[in-house]
């Protein structure tokens, strides 16, 4: 049996450093074709915030385990209406075989784990956006051949894209370097909590100086600099993060073999300039791409199927 059935991925630390690696295995098998598991299951997708890449690749990544996938709008649901979450969660896990989230708060998140026995998968949170995670993982090994070694700066807000960064890479042995304004840091519990899984074998850098993070990394990694929910700050926030903009100007302090990404939705001429993210050094469909290979990966292995 997979470790992985039947268990809730809530957080990229809630995998071992081992089922990590194996993951990523699965995913990059899958893609190649080199095994195609087949599994009949049905998932919900329950998201309160908008989404394009997230929905799209785990609708196609459980259609193509040969599975269902149903759209639980809350506009369209009695969550819209009040209905108690452990209410909403006990019926859900009558009907589906796994479930995936997008919500504000982790506890929200928590609480469906807690009251569904069906595996609940984070699909992004204010704290974490683990599935992103493992389709960065993925798109760097594919690039480098390997994890261990490689440093990749992030530059911009201390988010959580960055948070599952810190936890992703020092459980692999990716350097990871977060370049960020003050005021804007990564939660430090985050920080402690991936110093602890680096365990020495990888090193774990906040700072706010964007040219010495950049400085022989090779992998640049940025996003939005106002996440979902902080639109009204947007434009505040653009003199204060312009320093972190990842632009040709920045892309050449690091190593020359170094890539871009970029999770998306992108802001062009923001926190990446279209140079960046259009050049021969971007790697941003690729990784786009494999938010689906990485995500059927994950429900093979949660609902069993490998």
């Amino acid at each position: 049996m997979n470790p992985l059935q039947g268990r809730d991925f809530l957080s990229v630390a809630d995998l071992s450093r081992a089922e990590l690696h194996s993951l990523l295995d699965l995913a990059a098998q899958m893609k190649d074709g080199t095994i195609a598991p087949r599994c009949e299951k049905v998932l919900g997708l329950l998201f309160d915030k908008a989404s394009t890449r997230t929905r799209v690749s785990f609708s196609v990544a459980i259609y193509q385990l040969g599975g269902q996938v149903i759209d639980l709008n809350p506009n369209v649901t009695q969550v819209s209406r009040g209905e108690p979450l452990p209410d909403t969660a006990r019926v859900l896990d009558r009907y589906l075989d796994v479930l995936a989230i997008r919500t504000f708060a982790q506890e929200t998140l928590r609480g469906y784990a807690d009251y569904a026995k069906i595996p609940v998968i984070n699909a992004l949170t204010d704290l974490e956006h683990p599935c992103q995670a493992l389709a960065d993982l993925l798109t760097i090994r594919e690039t480098f051949g390997k994890l261990e070694g490689v440093t990749l700066t992030y530059l911009g807000d201390g988010n959580n894209v960055a948070h599952s960064l810190l936890l992703a890479c020092a459980m692999t042995g990716v350097n990871i370097r977060v370049a960020t304004p003050d005021n804007y840091l990564p939660d430090l519990a985050i920080v402690a909590q991936a110093e602890a899984l680096a365990q020495g074998n990888s090193e774990v850098v906040v700072t706010r100086d964007a040219v010495a993070a950049v400085e022989g990394s090779q992998v640049l990694y940025t996003d939005v600099w106002a996440s979902m929910g902080q639109e009204d700050q947007a434009d505040s926030r653009i003199p204060i993060f312009m320093p972190y903009q990842v632009s040709e100007a920045l892309l050449s302090h690091a190593e020359d073999e170094a890539i871009v990404l970029h999770c998306l939705p992108a802001h062009r001429g923001e926190e990446i300039t279209d140079g960046a993210i259009e050049g021969s050094q971007s790697r941003v469909w690729d990784q786009a791409e494999n938010r689906m290979h990485a995500q059927k990966a994950l429900l093979a292995s949660v609902l069993g199927a490998v």
